[in-house]
């Protein structure tokens, strides 16, 4: 296997959690939160989603889909545009009130869409490519990706988790 279809195949298993989380959850549901500094679903998938949006959007030089979707305008958040919850408080995390699953699901597989598009178009020595000198080493494609591969596992973990929870209540 390609180290790019394996990039497609590990980026296809967080859609496949991301469903799992959110499918058939109410509003309520999605905006539900175990304790008052917690995270909701919601705000967890969005976060991830608006997370691969960005980093993925920069490094293959496209538009987010947040913004060139009209996505940004169907959430309707209360929050900058460019808004992808890193850093944000309490009552930030609060304020991403998710209207359905199937805005939030909509919203998701539109970004999985263009990730996969760009994955599946690169070849194994465009990993090699640095696309941050701000940090050393300077950050290679290859790694970009790899790291928003593992945040957004980990916040669809967490996403089940809480769906597991508020289920058993």
């Amino acid at each position: 296997m390609k180290a790019t279809e394996l990039l497609a195949d590990a980026y296809g298993r967080i859609q496949e959690v991301v469903h799992e989380s959110v499918e058939g959850l109410s509003a309520d549901e999605l905006a539900a939160r175990l304790d008052d500094q917690a995270n909701s679903i919601g705000w967890l998938v969005w976060h991830l989603t608006r997370v691969q949006d960005d980093h993925v959007a920069e490094v293959a030089e496209l538009e987010q889909v947040w913004t060139a979707g009209g996505w940004a305008d169907r959430f309707g958040l209360p929050l900058p545009a460019d808004a992808t919850g890193y850093g944000q408080t309490s009552e930030q995390v609060g304020a991403v009130l998710v209207g359905s699953d199937a805005l939030l699901l909509g919203y998701y597989d539109a970004v999985h869409q263009q990730t996969v598009t760009f994955l599946r178009g690169l070849t194994a020595a465009d990993l090699e490519r640095v696309v941050d000198e701000r940090w050393d080493p300077p950050v290679t494609l290859g790694a970009r990706l790899v790291s928003v591969l593992s945040d957004d596992l980990q916040h669809a973990g967490q996403a089940a988790f809480v769906r597991g929870v508020l289920r058993r209540r």
